[in-house]
Parts: structure tokens; C-alpha cells; sequence
């Protein structure tokens, strides 16, 4: 392992290859159902989670890492020779796991006192922690600095961007944004929610009438705002690999040189999206 090691949640869902090539460390998100406790992509996998969530769906529920785990985490990239961790988790707006992670750090300054220890906000999820990891990792093979990479993580913070196309609007009152009863019945219209994170927090930003056309104003969202020098983009799914690699596809069409990652939807997020959600996320110019 390098002498920089990297850390983030299950949330990410980094693919396997990108994982094992940069040797990142992933503390999983627990998942709790019908009484037992399962570490997602270490005891399930995200099809299994989902299939779990359609059978009984009051009975599941989630759970942020505990500063032990992150504790652990941080033990073993030091025992693989690690002297500065960049711990980089999914946004504070929407989960404890940061908080976790900052208490494990501040547990690890004693346990750990000869190695430097950053927990960063994200401000994002899914892909778009992915990306921010892939420049980080980049940056550890070139011989950038801690500080140098640190610096670099909080610039392209800014730059990027995340979008869900829905297949439904029925889960989000799982959210707690909007009422139940509000969430039900706008599922009996033909609308396809779009959502995106900004700001740490996931907004509405907007609908289709159906799910080729939300893939439509996914592309061209992509097409108005994404930065060609970064060429980097992530396409998640919910249990739904066949439109993932046809969305791939279509965006291969428009950016020929674009470096594009498809890899599973988190269940965590997906609890309040529902299956067949679909994401993109890349760097905006």
C-alpha cells in the first residue's frame, strides 16, 4: 500500500477494479432486516438488498458505520504501511457517517498518534464520492504531497455533479422530504422524478413523462454542462444493468473520449429512490 491511504463508505460503491487497483479501504453502511444486521457489499450485495427491501419493506432499515468500525479501518491501513489517511465519506447533510468517521479520528490520535488522519465531506454521494477517490488515488501514483491532494479534493469538490432519474416518485416519503400520502399519489401519474445533490443535500430538479424522455434530459444535462478535461463520468443503477450500459452507450456517442464507470446503485439511497433508479455523475465546467 502507499504511504497515503484512502477511505470511504459502502455508500461510494466503487467498482471491484477500481477498489482493488487503489487498494481503497470501504467501511460499509449496515443494513438492518427482519432482525439481523448485514454490512453492505461485505454480507449482501446490492440485488440481494433490494430484493430484501421489495419482500418487507417496513422491516428494513439502515444504519451509519460506528466510529469503531472507522477506528478499524484506520488500524488496517497503518498495519498495511500507511502514514497519512484521507478518509473521504458521503455528505454530512445526508448521513452520521461523517461524524463517525471524525470521531474515529479523533479516537485514532491516540491510538494512532504518528499518523495524520483528514476525514472530508464530500458533499456528494454514490459516483460522485467515486470520482473524487479516482482523482485521489491519481494523485498518491504521481507523488503529489498530502497537502497537494487534500487541495485538490476541495477544488474539484465544487465541480461535481450528481443526477437520479427515478422510476417512480412513491419511495421518496422514505426521504422524510415529502409526505407519504403525497408520495403515493403523485406515483399515480406517469412522471419520472429527477433529482440532484447540491449543496450536500438532494433536491428536486425536475420530471419526465417517461423514462426514455428522463434519459433524454439526463444527456442533455450532460451535454450543456460537462467538463471535457475531466473526462471522467459514473453511471449507477438500481437493479437495472441493461439501461445502465445503453445509457453508456449513448453517452459514448457524444463524448467519444469520455471514461465512463458503471457500478451498482448504493440500497442505502436506494431505500428512498426505488429500483430501476438510474445516476450520472461527472465534473461540470
Amino acid at each position: 500500500m502507499s504511504k497515503i491511504a484512502i477511505i470511504t463508505d459502502s455508500v461510494a460503491c466503487p467498482t471491484k477494479e477500481q477498489a482493488e487497483k487503489y487498494q481503497i479501504e470501504i467501511v460499509p453502511i449496515n443494513i438492518l432486516f427482519e432482525g439481523k444486521v448485514y454490512r453492505e457489499w461485505v454480507d449482501l450485495t446490492p440485488t440481494q438488498a433490494y430484493q430484501f427491501l421489495e419482500k418487507n419493506p417496513e422491516d428494513w432499515a439502515t444504519s451509519a458505520p460506528s466510529p469503531g468500525d472507522f477506528l478499524a479501518a484506520y488500524q488496517r491501513a497503518v498495519q498495511k504501511g500507511a502514514k497519512e489517511i484521507i478518509c473521504l465519506t458521503l455528505s454530512q447533510k445526508i448521513s452520521a457517517t461523517f461524524d463517525s468517521a471524525r470521531m474515529a479520528k479523533e479516537l485514532a490520535e491516540k491510538e494512532l498518534p504518528q499518523v495524520r488522519i483528514e476525514v472530508i465531506d464530500s458533499q456528494t454521494a454514490a459516483a460522485g464520492q467515486v470520482l473524487l477517490i479516482l482523482a485521489a488515488a491519481r494523485a498518491i501514483e504521481e507523488g503529489k504531497t498530502f497537502e497537494e491532494i487534500l487541495q485538490l479534493i476541495e477544488n474539484l469538490k465544487k465541480k461535481v455533479r450528481v443526477f437520479f432519474l427515478l422510476e417512480t416518485i412513491r419511495y421518496v416519503y422514505r426521504s422524510g422530504r415529502i409526505p407519504e400520502i403525497a408520495s403515493k399519489l403523485g406515483a399515480l401519474l406517469p412522471l419520472k422524478p429527477i433529482l440532484i445533490i447540491s449543496e450536500g443535500k438532494v433536491h428536486f430538479a425536475g420530471a419526465a413523462t417517461s423514462k426514455e424522455k428522463g434519459v433524454e434530459k439526463l444527456l442533455k444535462i450532460l451535454k450543456g454542462n460537462f467538463d471535457a478535461g475531466l473526462p471522467e463520468i459514473g453511471i449507477m443503477h438500481a437493479d437495472c444493468l441493461k439501461e445502465a450500459e445503453e445509457l453508456k452507450k449513448r453517452i459514448v456517442k457524444l463524448f467519444p473520449s469520455a471514461e465512463i464507470f458503471i457500478s451498482e446503485f448504493t440500497p442505502v439511497m436506494g431505500y428512498a429512490t426505488g429500483r430501476r433508479t438510474l445516476l450520472i455523475a461527472f465534473y461540470s465546467k
